[in-house]
């Protein structure tokens, strides 16, 4: 399944993007800390060029810590496409995310320390991942609108940091086909992805595959299952017994099942867990 969600507003925003790209001295990219290949848009990536680029892993309080903290790594040693840093930002700890993303905005524009002017800061990301949170973390007020579903934020907003930073927000932007299914699948599953342009049952068998290949004990303890089914579409058809999801006859209502399943993995119910790891760095070499 490949996603072609790709409303009208993106275009707009794609090119109001990169239009403001020449004029910042950083780029924030956020990336959901479940899934950071994933939520990384490629379009984004080649619109940056080489500009330095702070990566911020948001929700990483839904994620698996061990899994971020890989994730962390990985980007560290990465070399391609200008300097990349990373933060992992929770929602425990505004104050030392504040203070880390302005710390390494700096070492990223070497001029902020000699120069009256300003450091410009550029937030893009794909839909839901956490960009207006992130501003709100950084002003350490409520400004920008926030919700728990894809394009809240329909335009650019500029807002002025306490230590002089310019900051601009931009709305989440996909590109206009995701080609890879299993990033297609974990966008869905993670809530960057519309109700409207998914299929509930495809993410959640999907979804529950996953699971049972890197956190079977999570499905046992959630839904209360014995022994395990072997297949996503049967760990589904389990979680809607288990649920009461039955229609006439005994039958499981598969898509009220689904979108059990799809709703505790978004809401951190099935505990901390990462969709995805980071591929393994050779000794020696820089990755992409």
């Amino acid at each position: 399944m490949s996603i072609q969600w790709y409303p009208g507003h993106m275009t707009k925003a794609r090119r109001e993007i990169a239009k403001a790209m020449p004029s910042q001295d950083v780029i924030l990219e956020v990336l959901d800390a479940r899934l950071p290949a994933s939520s990384a848009n490629p379009m984004l990536a080649e619109i940056r060029g080489g500009k330095p680029c702070v990566k911020v892993l948001t929700k990483s309080d839904l994620a698996d810590p061990a899994v971020t903290e890989a994730w962390l790594r990985h980007f560290e040693a990465a070399a391609v496409g200008g300097p990349v840093l990373a933060v992992a930002l929770t929602t425990d700890r505004p104050g030392e995310a504040r203070a880390r993303i302005a710390e390494l905005c700096g070492r990223l524009c070497p001029r902020a320390s000699t120069s009256f002017k300003p450091v410009r800061a550029l937030i893009v990301g794909v839909p839901n991942v956490g960009k207006s949170t992130l501003v709100n973390t950084l002003m350490n007020r409520a400004v920008a609108a926030v919700g728990d579903k894809p394009a809240v934020t329909k335009a650019q907003q500029q807002v002025v940091l306490k230590n002089g930073m310019v900051i601009w927000d931009s709305p989440g932007v996909m590109w206009p086909n995701v080609e890879d299914e299993g990033a297609s699948l974990r966008l869905a599953l993670a809530g960057s992805i519309p109700p409207t342009a998914i299929d509930f049952l495809t993410v959640a068998i999907f979804g529950a595959a996953l699971l049972l290949e890197r956190y079977p004990d999570r499905l046992r303890a959630r839904f209360k299952l014995g022994e395990l089914p072997t297949t996503g579409a049967a760990i589904v058809e389990a979680v809607g017994r288990a649920r009461g999801c039955l229609r006439t006859g005994g039958v499981v209502d598969l898509h009220k099942a689904a979108e059990i399943l799809v709703h505790d993995v978004r809401s951190g119910a099935l505990g901390r867990i990462s969709l995805e790891s980071p591929p393994r760095i050779p000794d020696g070499l820089a990755v992409a």
